[in-house]
């Protein structure tokens, strides 16, 4: 049990910086993204929503408060790393690392949460 909750942790944090990182990276250094974003081919009005809704997230994963919340943060991170990797993929410029870190962290957290914590964290089922 000790070594899941180590996984856990280790992979929700590197989760949480990956995704902490580049929300702030989207607020303060907007100009950079805003090329990057034009370069993959996305719209630019998206970056700041976009920012906003990956600090939700962590704060959805961390805090366990909402069952439905966390399960919409792990479905939103896994599909924006997944969208960045076959985006850098595509255009071949070589910067998809950070995307392939992403899904895997993403994918270790969830299915260490689960057995961590069991499938439901809420006691919303009755037998």
């Amino acid at each position: 049990m000790k070594r899941n909750k180590i996984i856990y942790w280790t992979s929700t944090g590197i989760l949480s910086a990956l995704f902490m990182f580049s929300a702030i990276m989207y607020f303060f250094n907007y100009t950079y993204v805003e090329s990057a974003f034009t370069s993959l081919g996305f719209p630019t009005w998206i970056i700041y929503p976009l920012a906003t809704l990956k600090l939700l997230g962590i704060i959805a994963i961390l805090s366990k408060k909402s069952l439905f919340l966390k399960e919409l943060a792990y479905a939103g991170f896994l599909f924006d790393v997944l969208l960045a990797l076959i985006a850098h993929l595509a255009i071949g410029d070589g910067e998809q690392m950070p995307a392939v870190i992403g899904v895997i962290a993403v994918t270790t957290s969830w299915i260490y949460d689960r057995k961590v914590f069991g499938k439901y964290t809420q006691s919303s089922t009755k037998s």
